[in-house]
């Protein structure tokens, strides 16, 4: 069997036509098969890599670790300074009401640990999600989730979950005393880069605060500088009650982290004890590589030159068969007119060396997520093939 039939027999496969790219290295912005063909990556992993794929102050520091301890027991039991560290710094970067960190495998984990947490503190039943989020994909995250085109086959699932529109009325007025928190993207990534009015955002957190809500806001593609600050929900003159990190936290190792008030995260501690667990979770040498990474994003400057580039691509992503750009940053969904048109693109791009996706619950666009480390003449390069490949659907 070639390489291709060998990743289709011995790996789970979740979509019936991957794309099956054999890639063999990764550095900065571009990706490398084995060919040694090189891609201009536009989407960094989903929003992973914002510090570029094997920074080498990220490799160096993942190196270092490795070579002091690995896994040595479950997590919160014996003090690991790589956690310590990591902890410290994000808190650090935070309004002071966030103190505490429980880190995850995944930013799914952190909102099962959210989920749990909320209900815990509230003793209530409800919780409010909006259409079109996105979550994760195990079972309590895909009960929020806001498609039922993906949760309908794992019913049943979480009670006392309700969705409504993003930015809606309807969604205030559902806020009430039978509700233990409200979950939300700061900018809906999945749904092709729909961001709230700074207005409704802050009607949202006043009904939160009238009836004793806990506002949970998923930071898990918009952190770390993504939209231009270091965290989304600094454009909107709120602060939340928790947040979900993962993505680029771990500086493309696998993290996620559930990050609030020590207050609230004492509820994990007793009745029962041990609330919460996981085996892997702030693995030192993730957090290693997340501390690392994060003190690249800020010596780099890279969330300040976030707005320039973006910019940069709405000069030049200018087609009369590109129906609308959207941005918050460098999260961006380039609109075509349907998904067919999409997918073409996307495979002749490629053909040309770039990389790009769609997205869950918009697949009428063009995702833009690169490492924010990306340089002018990479974005330059990229639209002109992008506008090359747009041309040819005429």
């Amino acid at each position: 069997m070639n390489t291709r039939q060998q990743f289709q027999q011995f790996l789970a496969q979740t979509s019936p036509e991957p794309v099956a790219l054999h890639i063999t290295s990764a550095h900065g912005n571009y990706l490398f098969d084995a060919d040694g063909k090189r891609y201009i990556d536009l989407i960094g992993g989903i929003s992973v890599c914002n510090v570029g794929h094997c920074h080498p102050d990220v490799v160096r520091a993942i190196q270092a670790q490795s070579e002091q301890y690995l896994h040595v027991m479950v997590y919160g039991e014996l003090i690991q300074t790589p956690q310590l560290a990591f902890a410290r710094k994000i808190t650090g970067l935070l309004p002071e009401s966030f103190e505490s960190v429980y880190f995850t495998n995944s930013g799914a984990e952190a909102c099962e640990a959210a989920l749990k947490l909320a209900r815990r503190v509230t003793a209530r039943p409800h919780v409010l999600a909006a259409h079109n989020s996105y979550h994760g994909h195990t079972l309590g995250a895909l009960s929020v989730m806001g498609s039922e085109y993906w949760r309908n086959a794992y019913r049943p699932l979480l009670p006392g979950v309700f969705h409504y529109e993003y930015g809606s009325d309807e969604f205030l007025d559902a806020v009430n005393g039978q509700v233990s928190c409200v979950l939300i993207e700061t900018v809906q990534s999945e749904a092709g880069i729909r961001a709230p009015h700074k207005a409704w955002l802050q009607q949202l957190r006043e009904r939160c605060d009238t009836h004793g809500v806990l506002l949970i806001m998923d930071e898990i593609q918009t952190g770390f500088g993504r939209t231009g600050t270091m965290w989304g929900f600094e454009q909107y003159g709120i602060v939340p009650d928790m947040i979900l990190l993962g993505k680029a936290l771990g500086g493309g190792m696998p993290m996620g982290a559930l990050v609030t008030s020590r207050k609230l995260m004492d509820h994990f501690t007793f009745q029962p004890v041990l609330g919460h667990m996981t085996t892997f979770g702030g693995h030192p040498v993730c957090c290693a590589a997340g501390l690392a990474a994060l003190e690249v994003l800020e010596r780099e400057q890279l969330a300040q030159k976030v707005r320039e580039k973006e910019q940069l691509f709405h000069e030049l992503l200018q087609h009369r068969a590109i129906v609308e750009v959207r941005s918050c940053g460098l999260l961006m969904a380039i609109e075509l007119p349907d998904n067919a048109a999409v997918l073409r693109v996307l495979k002749s791009a490629m053909h040309l060396g770039v990389f790009s996706d769609w997205f869950l619950f918009a697949d009428n666009c063009i995702r833009i997520a690169p490492p924010l480390t990306i340089s002018e003449a990479d974005i330059r390069e990229a639209c002109a093939i992008l506008l090359q490949c747009i041309g040819e659907l005429a």
